[in-house]
């Protein structure tokens, strides 16, 4: 049924379509350009598709090979985690050693006693110190939770407050340090002072310091026996104190004397004198004449006075820094006698404790000796839930102390965190990262294996090729369908494809020999399978890995794997061979700025651009012929209506002629 037709609404030889028809012919070179641009575009993707899988490959090659390999990376195992742990650099020497952890780090962390709700902290200056740092602040007052709030935000790293539920319906404050070692002891001054006892944290008391005694101290009259200071008769000797000012100490020690038993008084009898030879004689036959004898004056002999024995028991002293000192009270003999003395010099700052054993027939031991400060500006706490302390670590022998249980200066490269004191020796061992090389080298194969399958897609046109990778999910199936085929016959990616093989393949120089990836587990297979035939999926230059022969070699034969990977073989410090090396150096002209893969896509580019050019001026083209020919089919409509109109006057002309 033909269309109707309606004057001055559609056209009466229905010219749309006729110029539908004849456009669509016009349009036939457009489309092809158009099909060909597309053709452009997927090969342009098809190309950044592949190049960055190269790039991937290149990576991973050159990890292997780089100044950041994972051949280099340490690890630290330890005989007990729960002990002590460690970490390495990559230039830690491999080896192992052994560590006892005989005292952590603490920080000083104090708890008070059990704190009212309705407690409040008065206003005022409160100041704190750990070590050598200050906190201080100005507080207007309120409950120990805002006050607790206030030191935290004020104390930052230095200090730190909450409260603490202890048993249900109390509370008490908690305040530590947040560094460790023994120099970072808390301080309280000020406002901070008056709190801590008010709320039972600290306590007065007394600080007691034991002197030791050095070897330095013996003389000839002076033995050091342990902690006991042995001053023989006719002895002086200095023990350093530590320099406080005296004002409230008390010295406190141990003495003891042994008496000599009374020496003999020497012989009152007069010296026998000289001995005084003969004077001679001459004897003529039986004459005989004798000299006279010698004569030797001799004084008279008086008789040695008797030694006076000396008896003083003021044998103590303390020496002051201004250079004077003072008289301690008398010892007593016998054996050890706890003794105990005030020093009440004002203002006077002590240097050193004094023994002057002026006696003849006694020696004077003095033993523990003790300075004790007393004076009420000393804090102790009263319940400590740790105190600060160094950490100490035993290192093959010798006794180390350190601020913080992590300590990086005892191996070269070795940071050890101590967790725990123990008297069981721990073993740290620094050993290759094995697990890091074995996922270094599963990438290496499997960036290989997606590189090699990108490429078999592209210039196969075999759907086998794709069915054979089972890992991939049915999308990225079918993602591949719309590559398959899409090179072939490119020689740039066939070469391309031959000469990676042989690169995994080759042997390489060792410093055992020349070896092949395949002797530790890495190879191409191309075994027989279960039907008898070739399976064609193992001919298609995939690697395949052999678990149990990689990690042997891993486990023994690391450096012979690292080298076959990447090896300096003429001494000068650069790898110059090896599979990584040859992988990356083979497929670099590919991928880098200027190369093959960025020629490809640049001229892929280009004839995109010309088809674009193309399409414009193809699209002009069709908009004047579409315009040129909806003219003039308007107007062979427009000149068929004037003829039709004359044609109609003049039937009604002739009409009406003949009516008349």
């Amino acid at each position: 049924m033909s269309d109707a037709y309606i004057p001055g609404v559609s056209s009466r030889f229905n010219t749309d379509k006729i110029i539908e028809g004849l456009m669509k012919i016009e349009r036939i070179p457009r489309e092809r350009s158009e099909k060909e641009k597309e053709n452009f575009q997927n090969q342009k993707t098809y190309w950044q598709d592949l190049n960055r899988r190269i790039v991937s490959f290149r990576e991973s090659a050159r990890q292997l090979y780089s100044f950041q390999n994972p051949f280099s990376e340490r690890v630290i195992t330890s005989s007990d985690d729960s002990i002590m742990t460690g970490t390495a650099i990559r230039q830690t020497i491999v080896g192992a050693r052994e560590f006892t952890v005989k005292q952590i780090a603490q920080a000083d962390r104090f708890l008070s006693s059990p704190i009212d709700d309705s407690f409040k902290v008065e206003a005022g200056t409160y100041t704190f110190t750990v070590g050598r740092e200050e906190v201080s602040f100005a507080y207007k007052g309120g409950t120990i939770q805002d006050f607790a709030e206030n030191l935290t935000k004020w104390g930052k790293d230095k200090i730190e407050a909450r409260l603490v539920v202890v048993k249900p319906g109390s509370k008490s404050l908690l305040i530590e340090a947040k560094p460790t070692g023994a120099e970072n002891n808390i301080g309280f001054t000020d406002k901070a002072k008056d709190l801590v006892l008010n709320i039972g944290m600290m306590e007065k008391a007394e600080r007691v310091n034991d002197i030791a005694l050095t070897n330095d101290l013996a003389t000839d009259l002076v033995n050091i026996d342990k902690n006991s200071l042995v001053v023989r008769a006719r002895g002086v000797v200095n023990v350093k104190l530590p320099e406080l000012v005296s004002d409230g100490l008390i010295i406190r020690f141990e003495t003891s004397t042994a008496v000599r038993a009374t020496e003999p008084l020497p012989s009152q009898e007069p010296p026998p004198g000289p001995t005084i030879p003969s004077a001679g004689l001459v004897s003529y036959q039986d004459i005989v004449v004798e000299n006279d004898p010698f004569a030797v004056p001799i004084p008279k002999w008086t008789p040695p006075p008797i030694p006076v024995r000396i008896d003083d028991m003021n044998v103590l002293f303390i020496a002051f820094t201004d250079g004077g000192s003072i008289q301690l009270a008398p010892i007593e003999d016998g054996d050890s006698r706890k003794v105990e003395y005030s020093i009440t010099e004002t203002g006077r700052t002590i240097a050193s404790l004094e023994a002057r054993n002026q006696n003849t027939h006694r020696d004077v031991s003095i033993s523990n000796i003790q300075i004790i400060e007393t004076s009420n500006e000393i804090l102790v706490p009263k319940t400590p839930v740790s105190t600060a302390q160094d950490a100490v670590v035993s290192f093959e022998g010798i006794d180390t102390a350190r601020p913080g249980n992590t300590i990086d200066d005892l191996l070269p490269g070795v940071t050890v965190t101590a967790k725990k004191a123990s008297e069981k020796p721990v073993r740290i061992a620094v050993e290759v990262d094995r697990e890091t090389v074995k996922d270094s080298l599963i990438t290496f194969v499997g960036n290989y294996n997606r590189l090699m399958s990108e490429i078999n897609v592209l210039i196969r046109n075999d759907v086998r090729v794709i069915q054979e990778l089972t890992y991939l999910s049915p999308e990225e199936q079918a993602e591949l369908q719309k590559k398959l085929g899409v090179f072939v016959g490119d020689s740039t990616i066939t070469q391309f494809r031959s000469v990676l093989q042989n690169a995994v393949t080759a042997p390489y120089p060792t410093a055992d020999g020349a070896s092949m990836l395949a002797k530790f587990g890495i190879s191409t297979d191309a075994r027989i399978g279960s039907s008898g035939g070739y399976d064609p999926s193992r001919l298609r230059g995939y690697l395949e890995i052999d678990e149990k022969k990689l990690d042997d070699a891993i486990d023994n034969n690391i450096v012979s794997l690292q080298q076959v990977f990447g090896f300096d073989s003429n001494g000068d410090r650069l790898v110059d061979t090896g599979a990584a090396y040859a992988c990356e150096s083979l497929v670099r002209p590919y991928v880098e700025t200027g190369g093959l893969i960025s020629i490809k896509i640049a001229t892929l580019d280009s004839r995109i651009k010309d088809d674009d050019r193309r399409i414009v001026a193809l699209d002009k083209q069709l908009a004047d012929k579409e315009a040129s020919l909806r003219s003039q089919y308007s107007q062979m409509e427009g000149a068929y209506n004037r003829m039709e109109q004359m044609s109609n006057s003049l039937d009604n002309f002739n009409k009406q002629n003949s009516r008349n």
